[in-house]
Parts: C-alpha cells; structure tokens; sequence
C-alpha cells in the first residue's frame, strides 16, 4: 500500500501551503555604510535556500509567494577595549528589511527586520575578514527569513 504526501511540504520542513512559484526582488542596498556587492549577494543568497529546499519555481514577478524590502544597515562598531584604550574587537553587522507576501495565503504575510552580526579581532582589517563574514552573515539571514516564512518559527 502507497501513501501519497501532498500539501507543499519540502524536506527541509518548510511548508508552502500551495504555492508553486517565488518571486524575490533585489534588495537594495539603503545603508550608510555601502557594501557595494552586498545587495547582490543577499537577494541571491534568499533565493538560493529557497530553490535548493523547496520545489518553488523562480519568477521574475507575480509569484505566490513575493519577497521584497531593503538592505537598512551595513555597520562596523568597536565593541571591547583594551588597557590601552583601544578596541580589542569590533562588530560587522548587517539589517534587513523584509516584506513577504503570500499571495494564497495573506494572513501569513509580515514585514520585518532581520539582523546578524559578526565579530572580528581589531588586528585585522575590515578588508581581511569581510569576505568571509558577509558570506556567513547573508547564509544565517537567509536562513531566519526562510524560517520565519515557511517554517513559521
């Protein structure tokens, strides 16, 4: 005997209810502080966990389910000091606004702000670990607005 699953559930645990298709617009980047690759990288990075853990098929507009928003602050703060008075470790930190829109089902629709932050050793330029650390940053964002979007955590 076969059980058939439907219901738009992924392996992943997301559940997108019946939505077929995902539209994310490109996130511009409003900070004051201008990463200029960053805009890129992050809507790419939103649509990259939604096509790898859902069935979800891109479209450039009108898609079931809809993200848009901004990229609101790319911010470097010095966050311990030293004997010296000088800082020990300083603080890259990125935010997000986010709208998301389900067209099927709009009560699960929100806005919201998304933040991660990364520290890093004062010994080390921006320039060194910037790469590294927007990389890991766009990863966990994307992840918290897949989670909060389908997972509904």
């Amino acid at each position: 005997m076969l059980v058939a699953c439907t219901g738009g559930y992924s392996f992943s645990g997301g559940d997108v209810g019946g939505a077929k298709t995902i539209t994310i617009l490109q996130f511009p980047n409003y900070a004051p502080l201008i990463n200029p690759t960053l805009s890129q990288e992050f809507t790419e990075g939103l649509r990259d966990i939604f096509i790898v853990r859902t069935d979800l098929v891109a479209e450039r507009e009108d898609g079931d389910l809809i993200f848009e928003g901004s990229i609101q602050d790319y911010r470097i703060q010095y966050i311990s000091a030293q004997a010296n008075e000088t800082s020990a470790q300083n603080r890259l930190t990125i935010t997000v606004n986010v709208v998301f829109t389900n067209q099927l089902e709009p009560d699960k629709s929100f806005e919201s702000k998304f933040s991660r932050f990364k520290d890093y050793n004062s010994d080390q330029s921006l320039s060194e670990v910037e790469a590294s650390l927007v990389s890991e940053m766009v990863e966990e964002l994307a992840e918290d607005i897949f989670n909060r979007s389908v997972v509904n955590w």
